[in-house]
């Protein structure tokens, strides 16, 4: 079933419960509806049946049993479902799946929650010996305020010993399933560097700054900080799509200069940039905020509501659960949780699914593929991870032979928290991916990356992505001649505008990157939305732009300033894949020429029967118009909308841009099925 054709878009979307949306297609159910079912509860015990009155009490218990069934003989028709009771499964450990585990086509093995129950695996440990802090000399420290509202836990105590650090993939508080946020300053935004004292300049391009991570503040804040155990700090230390966590060595609170632990920032630092400092006791200031003396084992914590009514816990297993050369293998309805690193990973094999679940408060990603074939992670939804969402990799770039993973149908927000930059909710490596009806929002830097050939970007709606960064794209990839063939169609980008509204981009084909179409999108509100950064045959056609600034931007780089890469990196990724073979010769016929048809030009670049209206239409650049062929294009005429106010971006029938050529776009398949089981 389809979404309905009301717009604006971000209308259409159905907020995900913990019962997800399953795509159609792609993502139907992988439940066998006949076939062997064992049962798992939290109060079974692995030395039952695994009946539903006589349940296992662990995965592991389960996998061993399938295992039996399949040492006895063939899977049943149908398959094997261990279905799991509602409640929470503690895992202090990765939940571990081989290819000994797996099923067939025609009997999968699937693991899901029990109809209408919430299953949680969960890598925490619940936090339960809280009591008001009476050392003085903690006391001390914390503001007026937080005195009397700040609670301690002892985690040793409760078995917990191993903390990591606090700059990352360490432990983290989580309460009301919501992550925490470590003592800051300050406790929104950043403050700038005022000056540079470290003495070893750098100068990019007439940018200046320094190597060394010595650097000064404004104000006398951190004179507070004295005796504070290990602090850190997080900036944007040269570029603001470049950011890094240093452990803070000294601070001269008398002339306002703080010092970082090498290694430091690979660009260095400059006046204006802008960090905040963390994991700092006394800026435990206000409600939400937490704090672990690594050395005691002690954490203080600021409820931002009742205890008692809430869950708090503290993260302790890295990974929940990993598939290695497994087949036919699926996860269904589960809530997978609160681990320090990724959540899924599956590495190989063929035909993995992961469906209808959530995946939240993780230290890294949600789910990453590697290898293998045909895994697909279909309606789920993913929030507050540390790093990205969903990494798909896989396919052979030398014979061009499709993987056929698929990331369907999810709800990807609020990803990045940890690793700001370069940590997409979708990325795309290899061959033959494809990313589709998926909503993402809210995240510092990317929605979807990709590399590789022949993927698949479509029915996606990406809005307020890029808000920490300028120099980003919501879709990006970059510097490379071979990586040819991939389409973006009919995807629905809006609000994205930058850090503090600096600008960013939309579709961002970054240094001299080629042979991608970008066709049938609406970008409502986007800076530079389609961007060609001295690429080539490239098309962006049957587009439409509304109050984007500029709509089209396409320049000659390779021409001038980054000339140098033509002869290094191009050069150098072009020779790495077979493109003088017959098989490349026929697939992108237009490479074959490359190396004696001017390189460094962005010559083959089509820009056809787009509209674009409000905003500024064109950010070509002289040197590059030269070699685009424009065609058709509606620019800032009347397109007859049928409701622009209220986002409403379908052409009435007697819209000039069909005249044009223009074909209309689907957009009531735009964003999240609607399908449920």
């Amino acid at each position: 079933m389809r979404a309905t054709a009301l717009l604006p878009l971000c209308m259409v979307v159905v907020w995900l419960t913990a019962a997800g949306v399953c795509a159609a297609g792609a993502g139907e159910t992988t439940v066998p509806s006949r076939g062997k079912v064992l049962h798992v509860a939290p109060g079974g015990s692995d030395t039952n049946a695994g009946t539903r009155d006589r349940p296992l009490a662990t995965l592991e218990a389960a996998r061993e049993a399938v295992r039996k069934l399949k040492a006895a003989g063939p899977l049943p028709t149908g398959g094997v479902t261990v279905v799991l009771a509602g409640g929470t499964y503690e895992r202090k450990a990765a939940f571990h799946l081989t290819a000994a585990d797996s099923g067939t086509a025609g009997a999968p093995i699937v693991y899901r929650a029990a109809k209408g129950a919430e299953v949680r695996l969960t890598g925490g440990k619940a936090v339960t010996n809280f009591r008001p802090v009476t050392d003085k000399a903690v006391l001390a420290r914390l503001d007026a305020e937080a005195r009397g509202k700040v609670v301690q836990a002892d985690l040793k105590a409760l078995g917990v010993a191993d903390y990591g650090q606090a700059g990352g993939g360490g432990l983290e508080l989580f309460f009301r399933d919501r992550p925490m946020t470590l003592a800051r300053w300050p406790n929104e935004e950043f403050v700038k560097i005022t000056g540079l004292v470290g003495g070893k300049p750098v100068n990019v391009r007439g940018t200046k700054g320094d190597r060394i991570g010595k650097f000064m503040y404004a104000g006398d804040r951190p004179k507070r900080w004295a005796g504070e155990k290990d602090v850190w700090v997080h900036g944007y230390w040269f570029w603001d799509w470049s950011d890094q966590r240093h452990g803070v060595e000294s601070i001269d609170t008398a002339r306002r200069i703080i010092s970082v632990k090498p290694p430091y920032h690979g660009y260095g630092y400059r006046v204006g940039q802008w960090f905040y400092a963390f994991n700092v006791l006394a800026e435990l200031d206000r409600p939400g905020e937490w704090y672990l003396d690594r050395q005691t084992g002690v954490l203080y914590f600021w409820p931002p509501s009742d205890l008692l009514k809430g869950r708090a816990t503290v993260s302790v297993a890295g990974e929940l659960v990993r598939m290695q050369g497994t087949s036919h293998v699926a996860l269904e309805g589960l809530t997978l949780e609160a681990a320090r690193g990724t959540a899924v990973t599956i590495t190989g094999g063929k035909a993995n699914r992961l469906t209808d679940c959530v995946l939240r408060n993780l230290g890294a990603w949600a789910v990453r593929v590697s290898g293998g074939s045909g895994a697909a992670v279909t309606g789920c939804e993913i929030h507050h991870t540390g790093e990205g969402g969903i990494g798909l990799s896989g396919g052979s770039r030398k014979s061009l032979t499709p993987a056929g993973h698929e990331a369907v149908s999810n709800h990807i927000h609020h990803y990045g928290r940890w690793h700001r930059m370069y940590k997409s909710a979708i990325s795309l490596s290899g061959v033959g991916l494809r990313a589709a009806h998926n909503l993402i929002h809210d995240a510092p830097h990317m929605a979807v990356s990709f590399g590789g050939n022949d993927h698949v970007i479509e029915f996606n709606e990406i809005h307020h992505v890029c808000q920490e960064s300028n120099d980003a794209g919501a879709i990006y990839a970059g510097r490379d001649w071979t990586m040819r063939g991939t389409v973006i169609r009919h995807n629905y980008l809006h609000h994205i505008q930058g850090f503090r509204a600096r600008g960013c981009v939309g579709v961002y084909l970054d240094d001299m990157f080629c042979g991608t179409q970008i066709v049938g999108n609406v970008f409502h509100k986007v800076t530079r939305a389609a961007f060609i950064g001295g690429g080539r045959d490239c098309l962006v056609a049957n587009n439409i732009f509304v109050d984007c600034k500029p709509a089209l931007h396409i320049d000659a780089r390779a021409m001038g300033w980054a000339s140098y890469h033509v002869k290094t990196t191009m050069t150098t990724r072009l020779n790495a894949m077979p493109w003088r073979d017959e098989l490349w010769r026929r697939r992108y016929p237009k490479l074959v020429s490359i190396l004696a048809d001017d390189p460094a030009a962005p010559k083959g670049n089509v820009v056809a029967r787009n509209v674009s209206v409000g905003g500024r239409w064109d950010g070509v650049h002289g040197a590059a118009r030269k070699y685009v062929t424009f065609q058709d294009n509606l620019i800032d005429g009347d397109p007859h909308f049928v409701d622009r106010p209220k986002g409403d971006f379908r052409l009435r029938d007697d819209s000039p841009a069909y005249k044009l050529g223009f074909k209309r776009i689907p957009m009531e398949k735009i964003g999240l099925l609607r399908e449920r089981r």
